[in-house]
């Protein structure tokens, strides 16, 4: 694995380096913004402030059923109360350097405006605590989504997949 990841550094290092790269690339090193795990990339030629560290959740003003999780124990407490309430529910499972959740997370705020019976819980996978919960529950990928009607888990989807999520969301809380 670490020989992997040495030969993906040194790729990295080449591709990105000027003197090497044609022209269209020049403006690549720009766009990069490394991932947390891999400090020994975060090279000032990779540094970029992220233009999505300060959008909002979404731009629109009117409220959505969106409830941000803080930590594993408010995670723990909201799960319990899903299904102890027998409460309709997704949580969804994101992390800020996803591409993927940053498409799908306004979506899926349009879409809990339409199913104001559903409550949203977004969780951000990389919060501290968060690491033996997510394995039990077998949260190997960004973005996924777990399904609750009436406090029993009845699905999940793995993916961005907008057309899927929201024909899920049709099916399980269209008739309530």
């Amino acid at each position: 694995m670490a020989r992997r990841i040495s030969l993906l550094r040194s790729s990295l290092r080449r591709l990105l380096n000027p003197s090497q790269t044609p022209t269209l690339l020049h403006s690549l090193p720009s766009l990069l913004v490394p991932l947390p795990s891999s400090p020994s990339l975060a090279s000032p030629r990779l540094r970029h402030p992220s233009i999505f560290s300060s959008l909002p959740f979404s731009s629109s003003s009117s409220p959505s059923n969106i409830v941000v999780i803080g930590s594993e124990q408010s995670f723990s407490t909201s799960l319990q109360k899903v299904q102890d309430d027998g409460i309709h529910a997704i949580f969804y499972f994101t992390a800020a350097w996803c591409g993927p959740c940053r498409f799908l997370s306004p979506k899926l705020e349009e879409m809990s405006r339409e199913f104001p019976n559903v409550q949203v819980f977004k969780v951000d996978i990389d919060l501290d605590g968060l690491g033996s919960t997510l394995s039990k529950l077998e949260i190997y990928s960004v973005p996924t989504l777990h399904f609750f009607q009436n406090g029993k888990k009845v699905g999940t989807i793995i993916g961005a997949d907008v057309e899927q999520v929201k024909g899920k969301m049709v099916d399980l809380y269209k008739s309530e």
